[in-house]
């Protein structure tokens, strides 16, 4: 199975070049997300059995005030993409987020539920969903929240870092969702793609990590994990404001998952890879994680 992998060095792609270094990945240089009909031509001449994309412009903050690039790269590109794919039979995989959703309520987000995103980041995901659907091509559309890895800038790094300096950090705890390892999404989307290649049904499915927590509880089983005393004051969403809002509740309902033999990941214990990759569990001497970001 060949791939075409929109993204080079996001945490998603990063974790499928180490499952199939084969494929073609396409970073910045090659693959220009703010020009879709650039990105529609790197489809278009691949030869290529399946089409992945995972870059997308993840400054969620940032895209309050730049809405229009976040849209491009977000909405316009990965629609661009989906196209071509259909024009030449490709099964397209397409990575989304539970920002789609308000994060009202509390049961977990179904698949079909009604999307109503809150911020601009989560608008721009929505149309490249749209997008995606609208080229009617073979295709899955995977929601997932959370993501983390030893690579790139994620949660589990920001608490490592801050713990370097700090003995006590107010976190928030009324966001609940299911953090994910990048290394299990990537695994999917290659369980994914063989399936899509193979003539299975695809649509939208819900990939994130079991059990559900808060930041705080995530940032509390980072801490025991890597053996810092770090205490974590869990506070309200109104103490913490940020440019952009964010979901209170992004429980996904990952039911669908059981058609392809797939189940969702424990993050706890991909917190254990991760902080291993990193030095970083308890009784790891050495700081590798700080400069990890490049």
């Amino acid at each position: 199975m060949k791939l075409l992998v929109f993204g080079r060095t996001g945490q998603v792609a990063t974790e499928l070049a180490r499952r199939v270094p084969e494929a073609v990945f396409l970073g910045r240089d090659a693959a220009d997300l703010t020009d879709p009909a650039a990105c529609a031509a790197r489809v278009a001449t691949s030869d290529a059995d399946v089409v992945i994309n995972a870059a997308a412009y993840t400054a969620v903050d940032d895209a309050e005030a730049n809405e229009a690039l976040a849209s491009a790269v977000n909405g316009a590109a990965p629609a661009a993409m989906a196209l071509a794919a259909k024009a030449r039979g490709l099964p397209f995989l397409h990575v989304s987020t539970d920002y789609v959703f308000d994060g009202s309520g509390t049961r977990p987000w179904r698949t079909d539920d009604p999307v109503a995103p809150l911020s601009a980041y989560g608008r721009s995901k929505l149309l490249g969903e749209e997008g995606v659907r609208e080229a009617d091509g073979a295709h899955v559309i995977l929601r997932t929240s959370w993501v983390f890895s030893a690579h790139g800038g994620n949660f589990v790094k920001t608490m490592l870092r801050l713990s370097e300096s700090r003995d006590a950090l107010r976190v928030v705890e009324d966001q609940i969702g299911g953090p994910t390892p990048a290394a299990a999404i990537a695994e999917a989307l290659i369980t994914l793609a063989g399936a899509l290649r193979a003539g299975a049904e695809g649509g939208t499915l819900h990939f994130a990590g079991v059990p559900e927590t808060s930041w705080a509880g995530f940032a509390r089983e980072i801490f025991a994990q890597a053996g810092r005393r770090v205490s974590v004051e869990g506070i309200p969403t109104r103490e913490w404001p940020t440019p952009a809002p964010r979901p209170l509740n992004s429980r996904l309902d990952m039911s669908s998952l059981a058609r392809f033999d797939l189940a969702p990941p424990d993050w706890r214990a991909g917190l254990a890879e991760v902080l291993a990759e990193l030095g970083a569990r308890e009784g790891a001497s050495g700081k590798p994680w700080e400069n990890a970001d490049r």
